[in-house]
């Protein structure tokens, strides 16, 4: 599933082909994939509708328009194409945007678990999916106080609770993976017990990160890429994730891969005591 480099990568593609771009357009071939409204009003209330800007919250591509947010939840495996108007679809090509008459802007999803909200724009940060959201990455208020006082009543395992979107926004498997890591603490280590020094280290290690990922455009794991023929180069710096059975970058010592809360993790059993 993309995670915020990933989002933050798709973002960067769709800002030099769309902002500009007048919304002439919309057909939906697939109605699970609208949230919000109906897909007749979706429709409806999107035709006309300008593109100002590009922008993310958490794993969320937030589009603005005139009168409304188009948020966009690409899941497991969504991705956008261009195309010209006419052009043939692909079978998992669900929803068309017609771009200033002329250009065909696809929502391609093998799995078809994305979703598209249209929110007005004042009122979508205050109601669901983004008012439930916590803090992006890089936010100031995201300290290491803030971290410590959410963990306190949390005893699942540090690494479930720093997938929870309600708390940082954004970290997926993957980076939970390589932040732990790099913090030198273990994966199944109860999130009541992380100290506030531990705190800051996640902290710093999740922006040093994530920053890194953002750089090299993401992570390339498996069919996700961020748009045709832009691929992620992040999985080259990948320090722990995916290398059970492999030797610890810094120790030598055999990487483990166990299973919490259903999710592949990955961890050194001596630099993650």
């Amino acid at each position: 599933m993309p995670e915020k480099p990933e989002v933050v990568t798709v973002c960067k593609v769709l800002e030099e082909k769309i902002i500009g771009k007048k919304i002439t357009g919309c057909n939906v071939y697939w109605d699970n994939i609208i949230e919000v409204p109906n897909v007749s009003e979706f429709k409806n209330d999107i035709i006309g509708e300008n593109i100002h800007s590009v922008n993310s919250k958490g794993k969320f591509i937030v589009i603005e328009l005139d009168k409304y947010y188009l948020l966009i939840h690409l899941r497991m495996e969504g991705k956008f194409t261009f195309r010209n108007i006419g052009d043939e679809f692909s079978k998992h090509e669900h929803v068309e945007f017609i771009l200033d008459d002329v250009i065909s802007w696809r929502y391609h999803d093998v799995r078809k678990f994305g979703r598209m909200y249209l929110l007005l724009k004042g009122e979508a940060y205050s109601i669901k999916p983004l008012n439930e959201l916590g803090y992006d990455y890089y936010e100031p208020l995201l300290t290491g106080e803030y971290l410590y006082s959410k963990f306190q009543t949390k005893k699942l395992p540090i690494k479930t609770v720093l997938l929870d979107q309600s708390i940082i926004a954004g970290i997926g498997n993957i980076y939970a993976n390589e932040i732990l890591f790099l913090s030198g603490i273990s994966p199944e280590k109860k999130a009541c017990e992380i100290t506030k020094e531990e705190c800051d280290t996640l902290i710093i290690n999740t922006r040093d990160v994530l920053d890194k990922a953002i750089e090299l455009g993401g992570t390339t794991i498996k069919s996700f890429t961020s748009a045709e023929g832009v691929h992620g180069l992040f999985q080259t710096e990948l320090m722990i994730h995916g290398r059970d059975k492999e030797p610890c970058k810094v120790c030598g010592t055999m990487v483990e891969k166990i299973y919490l809360n259903g999710r592949g993790t990955y961890y050194c059993p001596k630099c993650q005591k």
